[in-house]
């Protein structure tokens, strides 16, 4: 399964596809959306353009993206979110389920610490998909998003395999 991570910004927006087999997951691509231009109308469309480009050159089918956060300044907490609004949007015109994580709990998933820096995740993005160099610090977020995403869904098969493997007593069938 191809999984989109994004981490969306009103200047750069991250975006990072890996393959996830079962537990196995590998790098496919990654980068950064870089957002030109004053005016926001026009940087929100840049964004929406850019996942959509994305979108329909590696046709991924889930889409994970990173929930807003209140920073201290509340304008750039709203321009995240209107760039988030957009890149979600993109998937959802590609009819793909999108699946939102807390920074924390990407960090949490990929270092191990919720409280972790960029570099320690770039660190473990970097060795976990066995790449040859630090990724760009937004493109390794995005990334960081897929592979968290990619946990969560093993995760969650493995919930609804035992839950199968109930009989119809409820007692587990071993």
């Amino acid at each position: 399964m191809l999984i989109l991570g994004i981490d969306p910004g009103s200047r750069i927006t991250g975006f990072g596809i890996i393959n996830s087999v079962g537990g196995r997951n590998e790098y496919v691509a990654s980068g950064c959306i870089r957002i030109k231009g004053e005016e926001l109308p026009e940087r929100l469309k840049q964004v929406y353009a850019g996942v959509d480009e994305v979108i329909e050159r590696y046709c991924p089918q889930e889409m994970a993206i990173e929930q807003v956060f209140m920073a201290k300044n509340a304008d750039s907490a709203l321009k995240l979110g209107q760039a988030r609004g957009v890149a979600i949007v993109a998937g959802a015109n590609h009819d793909l389920p999108v699946h939102e994580y807390a920074a924390r709990k990407v960090k949490q998933a990929v270092v191990g610490n919720g409280g972790a820096d960029k570099s320690q995740v770039q660190h473990m993005v970097m060795n976990i998909l066995k790449l040859p160099g630090l990724p760009q610090a937004d493109a390794a977020d995005a990334l960081a998003i897929a592979l968290c995403h990619a946990h969560t869904r093993v995760g969650l098969v493995k919930v609804a395999g035992a839950r199968k493997a109930r009989s119809s007593s409820g007692r587990w069938r071993l």
